[in-house]
């Protein structure tokens, strides 16, 4: 039955998770938020809801700090296999070819938080780790600083660029006939439901672990993260089938971004045993640096832009990028 529940909680997980998007962007489109923007922030904060519902409850209700952990750097691997999927669906030539500068900053952006946890989880796991009141952990804080930083870098820039500018001069007619208080309303309810979802998962990814008898660290960085960014695998291959190429893909950097920066804080605030880096396994520290690499592969691949290539639509480096992906399970599979 722990698999039917699987099931079932990843179809409203995925239903709820296309409904956040679709009136997400309908939000971004009345309050006049431009594209980058939408898929770097707003789409990658509502997507992020199934893994932040699961970190509050596998802390919470489970106790099982792995889960959570595991949960968010597993995600990460997804999101940017992810955009090896936007690149067979997008015809018009390699996607990453297609992006500018400003997704390259947030990418960069997410591997110094993504690097910064790391080390933080080496810290707390071998050095010092610093309490406050006794619960919260300072690295989980530090985290949180860089991730509003980031933020303000990627407003900053997006600003100066005039990318938000340009881009509002574009009239679309998508969800005149629906008031902007009706689309906030729907749009909480979809989160409302896929934050109660998330915290179902929790409790299943528990016992998936006792039944199949495969660690939590791994169950967390498999099962529930493939289950809990099944929103960002939607809205992003929906956007790269729409042309939104930099939608699409800036959901899955963001997302990121979000989930080291904000999730583990939450996380952290919620787990009553002690700071959560402390807690955990250090194989969450090799999925890391998988996520590091991928991430460093993307930015590669927005700069450099190979050409050479067997199909002139499916880029070299999202090929690099599956393979990675690949090794990324096998080692953490065979870790746990």
């Amino acid at each position: 039955m722990v698999w039917v529940q699987l099931v079932i909680c990843l179809a409203i997980i995925i239903l709820a998770g296309t409904r956040l998007a679709k009136y997400g962007d309908l939000i971004a489109e009345k309050t006049g938020v431009g594209r980058v923007w939408v898929g770097v922030v707003l789409l990658a904060a509502v997507t992020s809801l199934p893994e932040l519902a699961t970190g509050i409850s596998s802390v919470t209700f489970v106790q099982e700090p792995d889960l959570t952990v595991g949960n968010v750097f597993g995600a990460g691997l997804i999101n940017l296999a992810i955009i090896a999927a936007i690149d067979l669906i997008y015809t018009r030539g390699p996607a990453l070819h297609y992006l500018g500068t400003g997704l390259v900053l947030s990418a960069v952006l997410s591997v110094v938080l993504i690097a910064s946890a790391a080390t933080f989880l080496f810290l707390a796991q071998n050095l010092l780790t610093i309490a406050i009141f006794g619960r919260i952990g300072v690295y989980s804080i530090l985290l949180f600083g860089t991730f509003l930083v980031a933020q303000y870098m990627i407003f900053r820039f997006q600003t100066n660029k005039n990318e938000i500018n340009n881009e509002n001069t574009q009239t679309s007619s998508k969800g005149q006939d629906i008031s902007l208080k009706r689309v906030i309303t729907f749009f909480t309810l979809a989160a409302l439901v896929t934050f109660g979802a998330g915290t179902w998962l929790a409790i299943i990814g528990d016992q998936i672990a006792e039944t199949t008898g495969l660690e939590t660290s791994f169950v967390g960085t498999l099962f529930l993260a493939i289950c809990t960014t099944s929103p960002e695998i939607i809205v992003s291959l929906s956007a790269a089938r729409m042309g939104s190429v930099e939608m699409a893909v800036g959901n899955v950097i963001g997302s990121n971004i979000f989930n080291i920066g904000v999730i583990l804080f939450i996380d952290d605030l919620f787990y009553s045993a002690g700071p959560i880096l402390q807690g955990v396994s250090m194989n969450h520290a090799i999925t890391a640096l998988f996520v590091i690499l991928m991430s460093c592969t993307v930015i590669i691949g927005i700069i450099f832009r190979p050409q050479f290539w067997f199909r002139a639509w499916v880029g070299l480096d999202t090929t690099i990028l599956t393979f990675i992906y690949i090794g990324a399970i096998l080692t953490i599979f065979y870790l746990g």
